[in-house]
């Protein structure tokens, strides 16, 4: 199978050891890192650059736009101290004035205007790139890391981190403005009068010391408010999928409870952390206050002095209430800069996970195959040293359905799984069509084999695209044959849309007899050579079940079937059927064999339990005891 070309992701640096335990990503959710990770931004530059030019253009309007901040309060001063100063013949100056003002602030306007567009259209496409190149990575991964990690953390990384590296870019650049307007700052205001520039940035130690109290403490009222709110959404969510349950089982007042107490702890937790953003903000203020109070005190006196133009007291008050605004913004940026290491780390340790089944360099690319299925001494386990099939081997011919049956764990699953190679067998080989499935690509082996589950999962759209789902230009009249075959088209045609209903999320407008039927037709829509059915009946009534099996007997001719049935009752119309414990066959044969030859299936299927899963498991390793069988 081959994946898409990422034209980004080229020559990667090396990722330093992770925390990773086989293919599960790691369990840490951090939501600060370290302040900068050199590792995920050389990472992160990557992505960025496709657009490194729009990007030194942005940089360039934010540093233009930077130096008109700086400029305005000079031109004001000029103005004061030059223009309208009694007999200087002023006006002809104050209109240069006035016009090269004019041109400052049109300047500076184009450049905010440039750098917000450039740098809001450059992080769009950030986040579509890394949120693109995830799915797609996501999309070939193999089942063994699907099977260890949550899918709502993953869902968590395509979402928040992806929107934190976003915010981080925007931030960041803008952050860049920032530092050169807080420095800009401090070097015009001590060029324009070092003394009254020293009095002035006197406050600057007092907000440094309010920083280093306030920010940790600060971070742990915000990390908390954040723990509290999850905690709370994931309660409201679980009520929410299980109201059924809760009601059935009167369980809303207890549930109710718990949930005003999670909600009250993020209440209390939100409200601290509000309280030290409060705080904060007179603080500033305050500082500001104390700045411009000692320019208005001592640089007043240094004007009644004659020895400070008034022109220059002016533009220090205006230098002062923007001094303290690029603070406050770099203090916010380390925060941002912290949970973008931290949500990048997190990105890459998802983009960096192996596909442990891959195609090998010279795969062959099946077009056609006859359905054969061939298990050669099979051994596999999901971990290294605790195989769940020890020694396996049976084929399966062209045309021939096959049932497996046997209790819970006993390995069924796993040889349907290894069939369609989603995962790669320990010992062994797994053939499909005579060729071994490591030997061809994932692609075509796919094409050949259709899988209907126990579990129905149906995709956003309408009835007639997921029934063509595999094919996207299979006909109407192809759809509607298929869903005839299983039985599905009446009540289809019995929908306000028929065909074109669309399905509520999860098929939740349809029962779940109704949603197994339309896998069932989508599978037959593949057409492909071979069938897996794993448990794929249970879901459906017995008179639904009994006319699938009537429309599965036409079209499963010419096909292989492997079929995964727990229901004793379905299992004898196979033309063999493979009973399996603890992941070895202990029997083979037709229904009628096994049951003349007085084996554990006779024995089980005469206990008149409906299912082998209903039967306890100390009576089949019994039974399996006195056959002899083990």
């Amino acid at each position: 199978m081959t994946m898409p070309t990422d034209t980004t992701a080229t020559r990667e640096p090396e990722r330093p050891p992770l925390a990773v335990v086989g293919s599960q990503i790691s369990q840490d959710e951090e939501l600060f890192g370290r302040v900068f990770d050199r590792w995920v931004v050389s990472r992160f530059l990557i992505y960025l650059r496709p657009y490194r030019r729009r990007i030194t253009v942005a940089i360039g309007a934010v540093l233009l736009f930077t130096l008109m901040q700086l400029a305005i309060p000079l031109v004001i001063r000029t103005v004061i101290d030059r223009a309208l100063v009694p007999g200087s013949g002023g006006r002809d100056l104050l209109f240069i004035l006035v016009i090269a003002f004019g041109v400052v602030i049109t300047v500076n306007y184009l450049a905010n205007h440039i750098q917000e567009s450039i740098i809001g259209r450059v992080a769009g496409h950030l986040l579509f790139d890394l949120r693109r190149a995830m799915y797609a990575h996501l999309q070939y991964v193999s089942l063994s890391f699907m099977d260890k990690t949550e899918v709502g953390r993953l869902m968590s990384r395509l979402q928040g981190d992806v929107n934190a590296l976003q915010e981080f870019l925007e931030s960041s650049i803008f952050a860049i403005g920032d530092f050169v307007l807080l420095i800009g700052i401090i070097i015009v205001l001590l060029s324009l009068d070092l003394r009254l520039g020293a009095m002035t940035l006197s406050v600057v130690p007092m907000l440094l010391l309010v920083r280093i109290i306030w920010l940790p403490m600060a971070r742990k009222a915000f990390l908390r408010s954040r723990e509290t709110s999850s905690a709370t959404n994931a309660a409201l969510a679980e009520s929410i999928h299980g109201v059924r349950v809760v009601q059935e089982l009167g369980r809303e007042e207890v549930n109710f409870a718990l949930f005003d107490e999670k909600a009250g702890d993020n209440l209390k937790a939100h409200l601290l952390a509000s309280k030290f953003t409060n705080v904060l903000i007179p603080v500033v203020d305050g500082l500001t206050g104390l700045a411009m109070a000692i320019i208005v005190i001592f640089g007043g006196g240094l004007v009644l002095d004659q020895a400070l133009d008034i022109g220059v007291m002016v533009a220090f008050l205006f230098y002062v209430q923007r001094f303290f605004d690029p603070i406050r913004s770099l203090t916010i940026q380390y925060s941002i800069m912290q949970r973008a290491m931290a949500a990048g780390q997190r990105i890459f340790e998802v983009l960096d996970v192996k596909a442990e089944v891959a195609d090998k360099p010279n795969a062959l690319a099946l077009d056609q195959i006859d359905g054969a299925i061939e298990f050669d001494h099979v051994t596999f386990g999901y971990v290294p040293g605790q195989p769940v099939l020890n020694d396996i081997s049976f084929q399966i011919a062209p045309g021939e359905t096959v049932a497996l049956v046997g209790p819970t764990g006993s390995g069924k699953t796993s040889i349907t799984a290894l069939a369609h190679r989603f995962y790669d067998v320990s010992e062994g080989a797994v053939r499909i069509g005579g060729h071994d499935v490591r030997d061809v690509t994932q692609s075509s082996l796919g094409r050949h084999i259709a899988m209907v589950l126990q579990e129905p999962f149906l995709f956003s759209g309408t009835i007639f695209e997921n029934i063509r789902y595999a094919h996207t230009n299979t006909s109407r009249d192809a759809v509607i044959a298929a869903a005839q075959a299983v039985g599905a088209h009446d009540f289809i045609m019995r929908l306000t849309a028929g065909y074109d209903t669309v399905i509520d999320q999860g098929g939740a407008n349809l029962s779940l007899g109704q949603r197994q039927l339309l896998t069932f037709a989508r599978a037959l829509v593949a057409n492909a050579q071979i069938l897996i059915l794993d448990e794929a009946t249970a879901s459906v009534d017995s008179y639904t079940e009994l006319e699938i099996q009537r429309a599965l007997a036409k079209l499963l001719q010419g096909r292989a079937a492997l079929v995964i049935a727990h229901r004793l009752a379905t299992i004898r119309g196979a033309d063999r059927i493979i009973v399996l414990q603890d992941g070895r066959i202990i029997e083979t044969g037709t229904h009628d064999t096994l049951m003349a030859s007085g084996g554990l299936y006779s024995r089980l299927y005469r206990m008149n339990y409906a299912s082998f899963d209903d039967i306890p498991e100390d009576q089949v390793r019994s039974l399996s005891d006195n056959t002899g069988q083990t």
